[in-house]
C-alpha cells in the first residue's frame, strides 16, 4: 500500500496551537495528547473524540442526501431554515464556498480530514496506555481504523479521488512534504479495504456490553460498510466512466481505471461475507412482535413490521444505527392534535416521484401492471368498506392511491389516509390525515405544513404521541446508517452484475418482498407484468433491483447516494418536483398535480467541488471536472 502523509489544513485546537497558516504548526499542546494516554479512562474520551466527526445519518442540516436530491421537498418558508442542502438541490453549489463541504469542515461539513488525523493519533498512541489489556488495546485500535476507512470513504464518494492520509505528517516537514495530492480511485479503494481488513480482525461480532455500547463498531458493521465500498466502486459512475477518461492529474496520471467486470465480483465476495457474519452475530429481518389489546389484524401487524424496520430502536435488522441521532420524527409526522397548532413540523414532504416509484399490489410498477393499462392513475375513486384499514371508506381520492403494495402504506401518510398509533391503537378508529388547509388541517402554521401534501409515516415511531396542549412525545431510535436489508440487494445487485440473473439473485430480492407481503420477482413479472421476461436478463433485473431499492430504503437516505452511483441522476434531478395544491380549502382544488420547482442538474454535480482557495494554496490538487 502506498502511504501519503498529509497535514490537514486545520489542525485540532486541543492538539495544537490555532494557525493562521497552514504550515505554520507549533505542537505548544503536547503535554495534553500525552495526559489524553495516561490511563484507559481518558484514552477512551479519546476514542470518543475519533467518533465525534460521524456526519449525523439524521441531521437534515448537515447530510448529504436528505434535502440534496429529490426525494424530500420543503415549502419556502422551511426553506430558509435547511438553506445549505436546499440550495445543491436548486442547482446552487458553488466552487467558491462550497455547500456541506467535508473536505475542510466549512458550510455545514465536518472537517473529516481532520477526523481522520484524530484516528491516525489514537493508533499511534493507544499502545501507550498503562494497565489497560491488550485485548482492549487492539479493539479500540480496531474502531479507530474502522473510522479512519469510513472517513476516507465518506470523502471518496462525495469528491472522488482524495488525498490519502495513512500517517500524520511531522511538524519539521518541508513545505513540500505539507502538499498532499489526489490518489487514483482504485488506490483510494484498495487502502480502504484494507483497513477494513485490518480492523475486523480485532472487532467484536456484538458489543461485549450492549446497554452502554450500542452504536460501536463491530465485525458485521466493518464487513457491511466494506461491502459498500466495493459495490460503490463496481458502479457505473466510478467504474469505466467515459466522462472521466481525460480526469488527470497534474503529472499525467489518470484518476480512474477502464471498467472492469471483477469489481462485481469483489463487492459479491465482500457482500456474502458480510451476510454471513451479520447472520451469524443475530442479526434478522425485523418482525413486529409487540402485542396491542386491540388484536389488529395481519394486514395492520404486516405493516407494523414495515414501519417498525426502521423506528423500533435497536431492532436486530439494524447493522449499524446512529445511537445519537434525533430522528426528526416530528418534522415526519402529521398533526393529529386537535386543537390545532402543535409541535411537529412537518418539514419532510416526500414528492409525487416517490408517490409513484411504490409497485401496485401485485408487487409490479404501476406503469407496467397489466391491470392498470388505460388507467389515469389522478382519476378519483370512492375507498370502500373493504379498504378502511389504508383509507377512510367514503373518501373520494386518486387513483394512485388505490390497490398499493403494503409499503406504500406503512412508508406514506397521504390525504385520507388513516395512520395507525399516535395514541391510537384500534385499527377501526385510526388517526386520518387531512392535508387540505382548513380548521381541521394538519397544517399548523404558514411555515408547519408538508408542501407536496405526504408524510414519511416511515420514520415515526408508532409509540409517539400528542398531549393534551398539543406537546409531542417521541420515541427516540438509532436512525439507521445500514439494515440487513441492504447487504441482501447489495449481494444481489452485484451477483446480477457479475454473471446475470440467477436463482440466487432472486433469492436475495425475494427475501425483502415476502417481508413487504409480496410475491417473488419472476412470479410478480410472470403473472402481472406487461414485460413478464424482464427478470430473466440482465438488463431488466437490474432495473428491477435499482427500483426494488429505491422502494425498500425510501426516507433513509439511500436514494440521492445510490442515483449518483448509477449515474442517474442526470434522469432524475433533471424533472419537476411535484405535489398536490396544498393551498387550496376545497378537495377539488387540493387534488391538482402542482410542479413546486423544476431541477436542474448537470454533469459536473455528480463529483463536490473543492474550494477554490485551497487550489491557490495547494497547486498540487486538481479540481473535479466541470468547477
Amino acid at each position: 500500500m502506498k502511504k501519503i502523509i498529509f497535514i490537514a489544513f486545520i489542525c485540532l485546537t486541543f492538539v495544537f496551537s490555532s494557525c493562521e497558516d497552514y504550515l505554520d504548526v507549533v505542537p505548544d499542546n503536547v503535554a495534553t495528547i500525552d495526559n489524553a494516554f495516561t490511563d484507559e479512562v481518558q484514552a477512551e474520551k479519546y476514542l470518543f473524540t475519533c467518533y465525534n466527526y460521524l456526519p449525523q445519518q439524521n441531521n437534515l442540516w448537515e447530510t448529504p442526501g436528505w434535502f440534496t436530491g429529490d426525494e424530500l421537498w420543503l415549502n419556502d418558508n422551511q426553506a430558509q431554515n435547511l438553506i445549505s442542502p436546499v440550495t445543491i438541490a436548486r442547482n446552487g453549489q458553488n466552487a467558491n464556498d462550497p455547500i456541506l463541504n467535508y473536505y475542510e469542515g466549512f458550510r455545514g461539513g465536518k472537517d473529516l480530514f481532520q477526523g481522520i488525523r484524530v484516528c491516525n493519533i489514537f493508533i499511534e498512541r493507544i499502545d501507550d496506555v498503562r494497565g489497560m489489556s491488550n485485548l482492549s488495546k487492539r479493539r479500540w485500535k480496531a474502531e479507530a481504523k474502522f473510522l479512519k476507512a469510513y472517513y476516507h470513504y465518506y470523502l471518496l464518494r462525495m469528491y472522488g479521488p482524495i488525498p490519502l492520509i495513512d500517517e500524520n505528517i511531522p511538524v519539521s516537514a518541508s513545505p513540500e512534504e505539507v502538499k498532499s495530492i489526489r490518489q487514483p480511485f482504485d488506490d483510494c479503494v484498495n487502502f480502504i479495504v484494507d483497513l477494513l481488513d485490518e480492523a475486523v480482525v480485532d472487532l467484536p461480532s456484538i458489543v461485549p456490553n450492549p446497554l452502554e455500547e450500542m452504536g460501536r463498531i463491530t465485525k458485521s458493521i466493518a464487513l457491511a460498510i466494506k461491502s459498500e465500498v466495493l459495490l460503490t466502486a463496481a458502479s457505473p459512475l466510478f467504474n469505466g466512466n467515459p466522462d472521466y477518461s481525460n480526469f488527470l492529474n497534474y503529472d499525467g496520471t489518470p484518476f480512474f481505471s477502464e471498467y472492469d467486470n471483477e469489481k462485481w465480483k469483489l463487492a459479491v465476495d465482500a457482500s456474502l461475507e458480510a451476510i454471513q457474519e451479520a447472520e451469524s452475530a443475530g442479526h434478522v429481518l425485523y418482525q413486529f412482535s409487540d402485542l396491542i389489546p386491540s388484536g389488529p389484524s395481519d394486514r395492520t401487524l404486516q405493516k407494523m413490521t414495515l414501519r417498525g424496520r426502521v423506528t423500533e430502536r435497536w431492532n436486530n435488522e439494524v447493522i449499524w444505527g446512529n445511537s445519537t441521532s434525533d430522528n426528526n420524527q416530528g418534522r415526519a409526522q402529521a398533526n393529529f392534535y386537535a386543537g390545532g397548532q402543535s409541535r411537529v413540523g412537518q418539514w419532510m414532504a416526500p414528492t409525487f416521484k416517490i408517490v409513484t416509484q411504490y409497485y401496485t399490489n401485485n408487487g409490479v410498477p404501476i406503469s407496467e401492471d397489466s391491470n392498470w393499462i388505460g388507467k389515469n392513475i389522478l382519476e378519483m375513486r370512492t375507498a370502500t368498506f373493504d379498504e378502511s384499514l389504508d383509507i377512510k371508506q367514503g373518501e373520494t381520492i386518486p387513483l394512485v392511491h388505490f390497490d398499493r403494495e403494503l409499503r406504500f402504506y406503512a412508508d406514506l401518510g397521504f390525504n385520507a389516509g388513516t395512520w395507525f398509533g399516535q395514541g391510537k391503537l384500534d385499527e377501526n378508529d385510526q388517526h386520518v390525515v387531512n392535508a387540505i388547509d382548513g380548521p381541521s388541517s394538519s397544517k399548523t402554521s404558514i411555515q408547519n405544513f408538508s408542501i407536496t401534501g405526504y408524510f414519511p409515516k416511515k420514520l415515526v415511531n408508532y409509540k409517539n404521541t400528542f398531549s393534551d396542549n398539543g406537546e409531542y412525545s417521541s420515541n427516540r431510535y438509532a436512525s439507521p446508517y445500514i439494515r440487513l436489508a441492504e447487504l441482501y440487494l447489495n449481494y444481489a445487485e452485484a451477483l446480477n452484475e457479475y454473471q446475470g440473473p440467477t436463482a440466487e439473485v432472486y433469492d436475495n430480492i425475494d427475501k425483502i418482498r415476502l417481508r413487504a407481503g409480496l410475491e417473488g420477482v419472476v412470479e410478480s413479472w410472470n403473472s402481472y407484468s406487461t414485460t413478464p421476461t424482464k427478470p430473466s436478463t440482465k438488463e431488466g433485473l437490474r432495473s428491477i433491483i435499482q427500483n426494488e431499492r429505491l422502494i425498500e430504503f425510501s426516507f433513509e437516505n439511500h436514494r440521492y447516494w445510490d442515483l449518483r452511483r448509477w449515474k442517474l441522476l442526470l434522469s432524475y434531478m433533471n424533472a419537476p418536483i411535484r405535489g398536490w395544491n396544498v393551498s387550496a380549502e376545497t378537495e377539488n382544488d387540493f387534488y391538482s398535480l402542482t410542479t413546486l420547482y423544476n431541477q436542474k442538474f448537470s454533469f459536473r454535480d455528480y463529483l463536490w467541488p473543492l474550494r477554490t482557495e485551497i487550489l491557490s494554496i495547494n497547486t498540487s490538487l486538481v479540481q473535479n471536472p466541470g468547477w
